[in-house]
């Protein structure tokens, strides 16, 4: 792994000497039959951006910024690509973003994913104030809710370590978009994690579902890939496998969990990375202490409000019986690329006597690796 300073003057020429707080220079890209798609950005910005868009495919094959913009717009070390299709940035693990494991923790990796997605939504002109909604969207009310999140972590980065993520939007039928994400350690271009994520348009006042109009889809659209490009392979995945609903009580359980006012986000709800801090409180401390966590899929029912009170549940998937990593019976271990992974299944409710659905989740472990 790549390591850099945490110090902030060091890290402004740790940017400068790598070339990131430069914007790469604008190439004009020549073909046939093209448009000019303008958007601007919020008031407090001064950066404007235009993409050039073929009209035989509709892919962007030139963007054109000025040269001003925020001070964060020139110390941010992201960028869109140069197909315009897909966005990286480049991020340092700083110490208050590690574990006890002395690794960045999935906590950590779930925000660095929230923050790559919004300053590429930014980087295309849309909106700050509600997680990238589009000039349509902040017309009718209109913002993104997490439907589900799969996120596969393969190695952890440490203190200083420097990861590249890219990511990217398509369409998701009439419902929903899909983002998807990639993480590689940048000094050795190494993939370690992936990830994928749907989300629905919700009515900021009723709170209530939308259906993407198509308005919304053509303005999200131009900055998708034409062919479906997918993170992570859906055949033999747990991705979009089907969660079943764990029953109360589960074998381990954290009740009475309490949102703070640091865990609602800028659309007045519970953010959706304090639900992961919430199914893992109710982890047994044994698999903690032997297994780091392989991924975690989280299937999001209902929303969370600041005076909810919640229950964590959570149980061993299969037939109830802990085994061993390396065990050969029972639905709970299963294999991966010749590994083992402990799965678990998990429920987040209201606590209360309905005892509402929140959200339904499960994980996989991994036998931590042996010190040496």
């Amino acid at each position: 792994m790549l390591k850099a300073s945490c110090n902030g003057s060091d890290r402004v020429q740790f940017m400068a000497q790598c070339g990131f707080a430069g914007q790469p220079a604008s190439v004009l890209v020549r073909r046939r039959s093209v448009s000019a798609v303008g958007f601007r950005y919020p008031m407090n910005r001064v950066l404007s951006v235009r993409a050039i868009v073929s009209d035989r495919d509709g892919a962007v094959v030139n963007r054109v910024g000025a040269e001003a913009g925020t001070l964060a717009d020139r110390l941010r070390l992201g960028s869109l690509t140069e197909d315009g299709l897909s966005y990286k940035e480049k991020f340092i693990v700083r110490s208050y973003e590690v574990g006890i494991n002395k690794t960045a923790t999935v906590e950590t990796i779930a925000n660095l994913l929230q923050e790559v997605g919004c300053n590429h939504a930014q980087s295309v002109g849309y909106s700050t104030d509600g997680f990238a909604t589009t000039p349509t969207m902040r017309k009718l009310g209109l913002i993104w809710v997490t439907a589900r999140m799969h996120i596969e972590v393969y190695k952890y980065p440490a203190w200083s370590d420097v990861v590249e993520i890219e990511t990217w939007c398509q369409g998701e039928g009439r419902v929903g978009i899909r983002r998807d994400f990639i993480l590689k350690d940048y000094a050795t271009d190494q993939v370690i994690g992936r990830a994928t994520s749907k989300w629905l348009m919700m009515n900021q006042e009723t709170r209530r579902l939308q259906k993407v109009s198509d308005d919304v889809r053509e303005e999200v659209l131009i900055y998708c890939p034409r062919e479906p490009r997918l993170a992570i392979p859906e055949e033999n995945s747990n991705c979009l496998k089907k969660i079943p609903k764990l029953e109360d009580p589960g074998q381990y359980s954290r009740l009475r969990l309490m949102p703070r006012r640091a865990d609602l986000d800028m659309n007045q709800h519970v953010n959706n990375v304090t639900y992961i801090g919430w199914v893992l409180e109710s982890m047994p401390q044994e698999i903690i202490d032997s297994h780091e966590l392989h991924s975690i899929t989280l299937d999001y029912r209902r929303e969370c409000q600041r005076d909810d009170i919640v229950d964590s549940l959570t149980s061993i998937e299969g037939d109830g019986v802990l085994l061993e990593v390396n065990g050969t019976n029972g639905s709970s271990v299963a294999w991966e690329h010749g590994q083992a992974y402990q799965q678990f299944l998990h429920l987040l409710k209201l606590s209360t006597d309905e005892g509402l659905e929140i959200n339904r989740g499960r994980t996989a472990w991994r036998k931590k690796a042996s010190r040496l």
